[in-house]
């Protein structure tokens, strides 16, 4: 139950921060997982060498930081790819 469990955590995680940069017509749920999951590794870094706060369990402030970790994710991607959008 715990990988299912954290497969939500990083979906939920994707998709907000996705509807935040606007890149959600671009995703799918399978990508959103993927941003959410990788979001939360970079909030997670960025947090703890940063603000002395990470991804702890499944609270509120992990949530957070994952959330802040994938924009910092989609923002990077937009950067490298030119900030195309496709239709």
């Amino acid at each position: 139950m715990g990988i299912i469990a954290w497969l939500i955590f990083g979906g939920l995680a994707g998709w907000i921060a996705s509807k935040i940069m606007g890149t959600d017509a671009q995703q799918g749920i399978l990508l959103n997982i993927i941003v959410g999951i990788v979001g939360a590794m970079i909030g997670g870094f960025l947090g703890s060498n940063l603000l002395g706060i990470g991804i702890t369990g499944f609270n509120i402030t992990s949530f957070l930081v994952a959330v802040v970790g994938a924009c910092v994710l989609l923002f990077l991607v937009g950067l490298f790819t030119g900030g195309r959008r496709r239709v």
